[in-house]
């Protein structure tokens, strides 16, 4: 069975906490005077929260960003032009429980010749209990995991994401995709197999659960996907994961009542700000430090080593293969990354 590092989130929530204690040793590596004139950001669930903070820190540097939302289009868009004195802003809609959407999405990036150099999968959600979607697939599953292989798989194929291994139209400056994940994941299950892409009920503390361990699942995909695009020590594409730490978002928005007014309580009084959260993330994303490096972990602005299952070449393999093979079930416009095809 499945199974994630809490089932308590008002544990989870003070064992994040901690974390703000932690001496940031490269948070000195940022610095304000950094640009990225010239390059593209994509950044999904940017309306609110650490993806909203993300687009207006990106925009200010110079970047042009294009955000990826199901809601508030365009007004976050507008508040994010505003607070960055940068018009190059795009708002596009991405609804990440409705696989159509996302090819949709990839489409319109396509035809309009759009090239992207930096990727943050930022989008996500915590559910009280199990919500089924249009594709039969359980929401939290899809959206935490299974669309951002769509997702990414659809801008490789494209060479929306520039790249020589699978589309074949690498540039001189590497991109990097970067993965909004949670430390939370340390200690969850291996991937459960007997359940993977079944729909089943679950209520409060298992959701947490899920959370947490789907973390694990997208983890251990990205990093068998920085393996498949970067092989004999070459980097074509940095693929990367990040823990942002305890971030004061909007994320428990479905949760009851009390506990939803619970855990607002404590993310006000005690975790980050999504700007001040966003830092770490920018940092990762646009610092030379990571040029040409691939299958970096961060929690917040430390290195660090993600769960050790998470580097098992095996159980990489085997993911990899599983999640290709429900996508293609699931989804008639599946797309193979075969380079072989």
């Amino acid at each position: 069975m499945a199974k994630g590092r809490f089932d308590n989130p008002v544990v989870a929530a003070l064992a994040g906490f901690l974390d703000l204690f932690r001496k940031q040793d490269l948070s000195v590596r940022l610095k304000d005077s950094e640009r990225i004139d010239g390059k593209t950001c994509l950044v999904t669930g940017a309306n609110s929260g650490l993806g909203f903070a993300l687009a207006v820190d990106l925009a200010k540097r110079g970047g042009h960003v294009i955000m990826a939302c199901r809601q508030q289009i365009p007004e976050a868009g507008e508040k994010v032009k505003a607070l960055s004195g940068s018009e190059k802003v795009d708002m596009m809609y991405l609804d990440l429980s409705k696989i159509d959407t996302i090819h949709d999405f990839c489409d319109s990036l396509r035809a309009n010749d759009t090239k992207i150099d930096i990727c943050i999968l930022n989008a996500g959600v915590a559910l009280p209990k199990s919500r089924k979607t249009t594709s039969g697939l359980e929401e939290l599953f899809l959206v935490n995991y299974l669309s951002n292989v769509i997702l990414t798989s659809r801008l490789l194929k494209d060479g929306t994401i520039r790249n020589n291994t699978i589309a074949k139209n690498g540039a001189d400056s590497i991109a990097r995709i970067l993965f909004i994940s949670s430390d939370s994941h340390q200690g969850a299950s291996y991937v459960d197999y007997q359940e993977f892409g079944r729909y089943l009920d679950y209520g409060v503390s298992k959701g947490m659960e899920y959370y947490s361990y789907y973390k694990l699942v997208a983890n251990t995909y990205f990093t068998e996907l920085s393996r498949r695009l970067n092989q004999n020590k070459s980097v074509d594409v940095g693929v990367h994961v990040i823990c942002p730490g305890p971030v004061n978002t909007n994320i428990v928005k479905e949760a009851p009542w009390l506990l939803r007014n619970v855990l607002r309580g404590i993310f006000y009084i005690i975790f980050k700000s999504p700007k001040t959260a966003a830092k770490a993330v920018v940092y990762m994303a646009i610092s030379d430090d990571y040029a040409g490096k691939t299958n970096e972990y961060l929690h917040m602005f430390n290195t660090k080593r993600m769960d050790s299952k998470v580097y098992e070449e095996e159980e990489g393999v085997k993911l990899w293969n599983e999640s290709h093979t429900l996508w293609k079930k699931v989804d008639p416009k599946y797309v193979s990354l075969d380079t072989a095809d």
